[in-house]
Order: structure tokens, then C-alpha cells, then sequence
């Protein structure tokens, strides 16, 4: 059970996403809606105030009868239910309703309870509202795809409910729910605001985060197969080089390889006199960049996820509202906390991140795959016949093919605004889309780590070192011979894949 009071950690919305945690709203996250909603309903009873009395966006200059302010609320969760395209997985639209629920309990909505009940409720059953992937602008929030949201919490609408898509109407029905009622500004405080690219945000930092990791003990276990000299993370390297990110990478892989045997001492081999006769070396003094320069590679990368999560959690734990009920200081105030630059930027930069970690396992696949570079293992790291079978040769394929496509989506999204709305948004975040192609390069980092994983099974196996990995790196070649044993007969791969995929997300 995660209790709510003002705010959720990464790690809390992680076990509500993933480990079926229920989310439990505090007495005093509930005192904090019940008196926004009260003040404002005091308030507004002689003041003009955006949307509650008047039109929406550019319809704003409309004053609205006091006799169809009811279904001025409606109206804005109906005629914004557009959103076109593939229905959003279940775990955006989860990540999405938390994070609304977290924006209601700061206090600033002036939303009714009963709405934000509803939600949670929603949460905790998984009930998931139909929203497709397309329609945000990510300046008004995210205002179709929280309009799908708002449709189902007033009976509309469908929702995927226990695997299937179902009339919204039927499933409350079967919960013994009851749809929100409308009393003053519940359309415009459900469609309001930030939190489906929020959403989709923590999802994309959660899986990025793990992806580090990989790429981490990926990146150990490479250089334990080419039998690296282990200089190449020492400390007092990383301690001249005055980035964080760096020497965190580096002290992460120091971890990973403690106990191997395959790593080499340089002092003990070539800082001596015996090799004043030698020509030319056996073994490389120095590897390849993608096998050497890991912590360079990667500490940006780190660095950047770490800034990009604690700026997704505070937009999170903020009022992504518009306009803002400050109870506090007696008074509503009309801004543009609803624009969604701070996630799309972030979003940019973490695609850009992942991107940059997939070629760097791209490359250290080629490494494995090319024999003649290696100088070690067979072509394709094929444990068969050589020229009957053909190893993991096509799967080098899919990698190559798959990063490519990841460099083709790094293109920034933040600065393709586009005005619209009568040119009321007349610039625009495009969050969501950030959000959206950000996860599809994080999907597609995963496919080429899952053959990269493969293919350095197959590379133990070929030299037979298993017995030589540190604990850290035989665990996770075990781990991956449970679910791909070796092979020497062609086989199909791309179920292998799958379940590495799967395996490596969980």
C-alpha cells in the first residue's frame, strides 16, 4: 500500500506501476481537495473566472449563464474526446491517472472529492480508459487524452477492463461505481494539465534507469571476454576527469567485475623490462573505444537521466493546473502551469541518452560479431558448423536496423511548436509526442541489448570462460542460458529475443 499524502517518489509510482501496489489517499491529502473545493466554491459566486463562467481558450472573451455552467463541464470533456490512433498501453494510462491524482492532492485544483475518489478507484482496479496516442500539443496539458480520461469518469466512453475493451457504463456497473457529477470546475480540472506526458515520463525513467544498468554490466562482461587490462576503470583515471557521471559508471563496472578472473593486470604484464624484445604484441595494449571508453560513453548518459528524473518527479508532485485555486493566499490566479516544456525537453534529452547507450551496444555487438576484429571467436559468435550454420549472423541485422531507427527519432521534438487554437497556443511544448517517441527508443534500446546478451553468451561459451566471470557476470549469463541455451543448429531467434526483452525490462 502507497499512502498519498503530497507528493510520490519514483520508486513509490515504480511499485504502483509494476509490483500492483494500491495507492491510499492521507486524511490530510483529502482535507487539502475538500478545502480547494470549498473556497471555490465561495469564491466564484461574484468573480469572472476562466472556466467556470466563461468559454475555454480562445472562447474565453464568452461569458456563460449561470444556468449552463453545469454543462459548460461536459461540454469540455466531450468535445475534446478526439484523440485518433492505437489506444495508450494500460501502464501509460495508469502512470497518467497517478499522476492527476497527485496534481489534485496539492490543494490547488478546486476539484470535487468525489472525482478524485473516482480515480483512485480507477487506479487501484485497473480500469483503464480508452486514450489514443494521438492529440496532445502538451500546452494546455495534455487536453485530449485527459478528455478520454474525463469521458470514462462520467460513464462514457470505453475502457480496457480484465484484458478486453468494454462500455465504461457496464464496468462501473459491475464495480458498483457511480460516474463523477459535475459542481463547478470538474471537465476542466480533469482535462488540465500535464499528466499524461507526466505519465508516460515516469514509465520512460523507470525503464531508462534499468537500461544503465545493462548497459553497465553488458559493457564488464565484453571486457572480461576480450581479457581488458583493468586500468581503464581504475580510480585515480576517473579521478582527473571531473564529471560524476563518469566515475559513477566506472565505480558501478569496478563492482560488477570483482572476482574476476579474465580481467588483466597491465603492471604485472607489460610495466616490466621482459618485453624489450618484442616487436609486436600478441594482444592489444589498448582495446577499441566501445570496449575502453565505457565510462566516458556512459557517464553522461547517467548524468542526464538523474537530472531528467528529478525533473519528471517534480512535475509530478506540482499543480499542473490552470487556473490555480491558492486557498492560502484568497485568491485564483490565471497562468500557464498546464505547458509541458520542462517534459518535453527532458524527454529529448533522455531519446538522445538512450540512442547514444544503444550504438554503444551496437558496436561492442559488432565487436563479438566480427572475427577478424576480435581475433578470438568465430564469425557471428556461431558455435556450429561455420558456413552450414550461421550463428547469430541475421540478428546482427535487427540490431544494426533497430539502432538505426533510434538515430532516425533522436531528432528533437521540443522545438517543433506549432500554433493552433486560433493562435491562443501560439506555442506549444508537444510533450506527449516527446514522451511517446522517447519510449519507442527506449523499446527499441532493449531488442538490440537483448541480442547484445545473446551474443555474449554465445561469446562465453565459444571460449569457454564461464568459470572465470566475476559472480555478477556468471549470474547474468546464467540468467540468459535459462531462457536461450546454447545452440550450434540454425534456429529462429526472435522468440529468444522476446523473452530476453521481457527479461531484461523486469
Amino acid at each position: 500500500m502507497i499512502v498519498l499524502d503530497k507528493g510520490l517518489s519514483l520508486e513509490q509510482v515504480e511499485a504502483l506501476l509494476y509490483d500492483d501496489e494500491r495507492l491510499v489517499l492521507s486524511e490530510e491529502a483529502r482535507k487539502r481537495v475538500e478545502d480547494s473545493y470549498r473556497f471555490l466554491s465561495e469564491y466564484s459566486s461574484d468573480k469572472v473566472i476562466y472556466g467556470i463562467n466563461t468559454g475555454f481558450g480562445p472562447m474565453a472573451q464568452y461569458r456563460i449563464a449561470d444556468k449552463d455552467l453545469k454543462q459548460l463541464q461536459y461540454n469540455i470533456i466531450r468535445s475534446h474526446s478526439t484523440g485518433a490512433g492505437e489506444p495508450m498501453p494500460d501502464i501509460y494510462v495508469k502512470a497518467a491517472m497517478i499522476a492527476r491524482v497527485v496534481t489534485f492532492v496539492q490543494g490547488y485544483s478546486g476539484i470535487h472529492f468525489s472525482a478524485v475518489a473516482l480515480l483512485v478507484e480507477f487506479i487501484n482496479r485497473g480500469i483503464f480508459p480508452k486514450i489514443p496516442s494521438h492529440g496532445s500539443v502538451g500546452a494546455s496539458g495534455d487536453l485530449v487524452q485527459l478528455a478520454h480520461i474525463a469521458l470514462a469518469l462520467i460513464g462514457e466512453g470505453e475502457v480496457h477492463y480484465k484484458g478486453r475493451w468494454q462500455k465504461t457504463s457496464d464496468v462501473l456497473k459491475k464495480e458498483d461505481l457511480h460516474p463523477v457529477k459535475v459542481y463547478i470546475r470538474e471537465g476542466l480540472a480533469l482535462t488540465n494539465g500535464t499528466s499524461m506526458m507526466t505519465g508516460i515520463a515516469l514509465v520512460n525513467m523507470i525503464l531508462a534507469g534499468r537500461l544503465v544498468y545493462w548497459a553497465m554490466l553488458t559493457s564488464s562482461l565484453i571486457n572480461e571476454v576480450a581479457s581488458s587490462y583493468g586500468d581503464f576503470l581504475d580510480e585515480r583515471l576517473h579521478d582527473v576527469k571531473m564529471h560524476g557521471g563518469q566515475a559513477s559508471v566506472a565505480k558501478g563496472m569496478r563492482d560488477i567485475l570483482h572476482g574476476s578472473r579474465l580481467i588483466r593486470d597491465r603492471e604485472k604484464e607489460l610495466y616490466d623490462s621482459s618485453h624489450e624484445n618484442v616487436s609486436v604484441f600478441d594482444k592489444k595494449v589498448q582495446p577499441y573505444y566501445s570496449l575502453r571508453c565505457v565510462p566516458q560513453v556512459l557517464g553522461p548518459v547517467y548524468e542526464t537521466f538523474a537530472f531528467a528524473e528529478s525533473v519528471t518527479v517534480n512535475e509530478l508532485n506540482s499543480s499542473s493546473d490552470n487556473p490555480v485555486v491558492d486557498r492560502e493566499g484568497n485568491v485564483v490566479l490565471h497562468g500557464g502551469n498546464f505547458h509541458g516544456d520542462y517534459i518535453s525537453f527532458e524527454m529529448d534529452k533522455v531519446k538522445i541518452a538512450v540512442t547514444k547507450m544503444t550504438m554503444l551496444a551496437e558496436r561492442q555487438l559488432n565487436y563479438l560479431m566480427h572475427d577478424r576484429l576480435n581475433g578470438m571467436l568465430p564469425p557471428f559468435v556461431n558455435l556450429g558448423k561455420l558456413g552450414l550454420n550461421y550463428g547469430m549472423q541475421a540478428a546482427q541485422f535487427t540490431a544494426t536496423s533497430t539502432t538505426a531507427e533510434c538515430q532516425t527519432l533522436s531528432m528533437p521534438n521540443y522545438i517543433h511548436s506549432i500554433p493552433n487554437n486560433n493562435d491562443n497556443q501560439d506555442i506549444v511544448s508537444m510533450g506527449t509526442n516527446s514522451a511517446l517517441i522517447t519510449a519507442k527508443v527506449i523499446e527499441n534500446s532493449y531488442q538490440v541489448f537483448a541480442i547484445f546478451s545473446m551474443a555474449l553468451a554465445n561469446a562465453v561459451d565459444a571460449i569457454g570462460v564461464s568459470d572465470r566471470l566475476a559472480p555478477a557476470t556468471k549470474e547474468f549469463y546464467d540468467d540468459i542460458r535459462k531462457i536461450f541455451p546454447a545452440f550450434s543448429d540454425d534456429k529462429p531467434l526472435y522468440r529468444f529475443v522476446e523473452h530476453i526483452v521481457d527479461f531484461l525490462k523486469n
